[in-house]
């Protein structure tokens, strides 16, 4: 028996930014299933499944020609509905000569693939990443393709911020996070962990984009939704003007945005944005942001990148299930209940008379 996979397949998952989606050809592997992407010729964006029907060379290593997939092999084409359309070598197409298609939609400046049941694959559905494409919001995301890890260390990363302490010391880590509370909430598709440190010392990034001397209350406010995006509204006011109440006027707030997709088992496609509200033409804290070079000329995306494809080598070399967990995983463990649910829904029913066997 094959062991089940960790990520649940009737979701939506990003593939591509907007911008990267072009008239040609894109591999990409999203839950283990080889996809090639393309736009058409209206804008609209098409995926297939990347093996041709007749000897399943990726299709990805043809080329695209009028909104259709011609197979580098022996030149079979597939139109967007995933039908063939010509066989070169024959005049009469076999009907059954066919690749499958995922749904595919173009929302918040990504390309979302459906990788289930078709027939359950509603747009609606689609997580909210809309401070991607709002104008009162600006900023310049970026994607580690083929990170070398499962994706739910990246939402366990996501959920847990006190990790910014010691993995982003000097620029946005602060002891202030580890000694202050947090709560957890929780739904059936979501859950937020909340944390406000008040009255504190400013961390060097937050200052520098406050711009104003004195302490400040800092807020920390992580929404997940299964099984894999994450919204994190954070930010900074001066302490006394009112943030915690709801009015963050004399502060700076950010939005950061995750939608990890899982590649294999072990390694996921990040797609990251950080958005702000304040100094929105300034391009160069835009391209600032983006490149978020600390100390050491790394990114903190890359202090993030390094930890999580260490954590992932050291899992390989001494598996141990479950995590030991401190109260800081509250958050992280919700996270995974709340995929393990998505997972067990598409599980297959064992019949009555099977389970009463067992039992």
């Amino acid at each position: 028996m094959s062991e089940a996979k960790p990520f649940p397949m009737n979701a939506w998952y990003a593939a591509s930014w907007d911008y990267e989606l072009k008239q040609a050809l894109t591999a990409r592997t999203i839950c283990g299933k080889d996809v090639v992407l393309y736009r058409r010729s209206d804008g609209r964006p098409a995926a297939l499944e990347d093996a041709c029907w007749h000897r399943l060379l990726p299709l990805s290593l043809g080329h695209l020609k009028d909104d259709q997939v011609v197979c580098g092999y022996h030149g079979l084409v597939f139109n967007a509905a995933g039908r063939c359309t010509s066989m070169p070598a024959q005049e009469t197409i076999n009907p059954s000569a066919c690749v499958r298609v995922f749904p595919s939609v173009e929302k918040h400046r990504l390309i979302w693939v459906w990788m289930g049941d078709p027939a359950l694959a509603d747009p609606a559905g689609i997580p909210d990443f809309h401070w991607n494409g709002d104008a009162q919001w600006v900023g310049e995301g970026g994607t580690f393709y083929k990170l070398q890890c499962d994706y739910r260390l990246v939402v366990d990363n996501l959920m847990d911020l006190t990790h910014e302490t010691y993995v982003h010391a000097g620029s946005i880590g602060d002891e202030a996070i580890t000694r202050n509370p947090f709560s957890v909430t929780h739904g059936e598709r979501k859950a937020t962990v909340s944390r406000w440190m008040k009255n504190i010392e400013p961390p060097p990034f937050w200052g520098r984009q406050l711009g104003k001397p004195g302490r400040v209350d800092r807020w920390q406010i992580v929404h997940f939704e299964a099984p894999s995006t994450i919204v994190g509204d954070v930010g900074v006011a001066l302490t006394g003007t009112g943030a915690p109440e709801g009015d963050r006027s004399q502060g700076v707030n950010g939005v950061f945005l995750a939608a990890i997709t899982p590649e294999t088992a072990t390694s996921c496609h990040y797609f990251w944005n950080f958005v702000r509200n304040f100094r929105q033409h300034d391009q160069s804290l835009t391209t600032e942001l983006r490149l978020a070079h600390v100390n050491d000329g790394r990114g903190l995306y890359e202090q993030d990148r390094a930890v999580l494809e260490a954590q992932q080598k050291a899992i390989d070399k001494n598996p141990r299930q479950p995590f030991y967990n401190l109260n800081i995983d509250a958050g992280a463990l919700w996270a995974r209940r709340l995929i393990d649910r998505r997972l067990a829904a598409e599980q297959p029913q064992e019949p009555a008379r099977a389970r009463a066997a067992a039992g």
